[in-house]
């Protein structure tokens, strides 16, 4: 009976981490460029009762084996990096990245990277995020600039007041990694690079597996209120069952203790 007990406290704990998932990707659901958290869990050891495939006699195996679990764990909370639908702001500074890939940020002395294309910029006109982080490669728009055409590859060109001819500022690259679950989330709707996601590649917006860049639209989250309530209930549920297997080893222990 303390084995149930103390498997069904794993499972409790287990399902407790994922209600926190569920909880963080509700709260993100309005989050510009959120990506969503799935919890993935796996089995813990094994105690071997009887091998599968050990003499059951002196000429004869046993085809089924005896374990015995120890409960679950959560393994890992995977980003979930589907595309998130478009919201058209009309903003010349709003972006988003219609396929694959991050926009790059210099933060401190590193490069950082987002799916939160909402940049603004400063008062020299450097093209900054919310946070204040600047867009790479650096970007700066003259002070009579009427307007700013940023093209699906990423080629900016602004329209001066006193010309007829735009000029050509600059392209704003797209980011890809091999493995973009394996980035890490540092908060601020910025991630960085790990060993597990591998190297930035530089990439030209819309070539190979890079998204193109379509100016004027926000992503929007990809997080399904529905399918997390639905988590959230199933979540839930099998937190009551492994608490309801607690009580019923208590019962079982305190029947064994009350034999007279």
């Amino acid at each position: 009976m303390i084995r149930a007990l103390n498997t069904a406290a794993t499972g409790m704990s287990a399902q407790e981490q994922q209600v926190n998932s569920i909880s963080n990707n509700i709260a993100n659901a309005n989050t510009t460029g959120y990506k969503t958290q799935r919890t993935e869990f796996e089995d813990l050891l094994y105690e071997t009762v009887q091998e599968a495939g050990g003499r059951s006699s002196s000429d004869s195996q046993y085809t089924v084996g005896h374990q015995v679990g120890s409960g679950a764990k959560v393994s890992a909370t995977r980003r979930i990096h589907t595309m998130g639908s478009p919201q058209i702001t009309d903003r010349p500074y709003d972006l988003m990245i219609m396929g694959d890939g991050f926009f790059g940020l210099q933060v401190g002395n590193d490069t950082m990277y987002t799916r939160d294309g909402s940049f603004t910029v400063d008062s020299s006109g450097v093209i900054r995020s919310r946070a204040g982080h600047q867009l790479l490669p650096g970007l700066t728009v003259p002070p009579n600039t009427k307007s700013l055409n940023i093209g699906e590859n990423g080629q900016v060109q602004a329209f001066l007041s006193n010309q007829t001819e735009p000029v050509e500022l600059g392209q704003i690259p797209i980011f890809t990694f091999v493995n973009p679950a394996g980035l890490t989330d540092k908060g601020g709707n910025i991630t960085a690079r790990t060993v597990a996601s591998g190297e930035a590649i530089q990439r030209i917006a819309g070539d190979e597996n890079a998204g193109f860049i379509q100016q004027g639209t926000l992503e929007s989250s990809n997080v399904s209120v529905m399918n997390e309530m639905t988590n959230l209930i199933k979540a839930q549920r099998a937190y009551e069952m492994n608490s309801k297997v607690m009580g019923v080893a208590d019962q079982m222990l305190q029947t064994v203790n009350g034999i007279r």
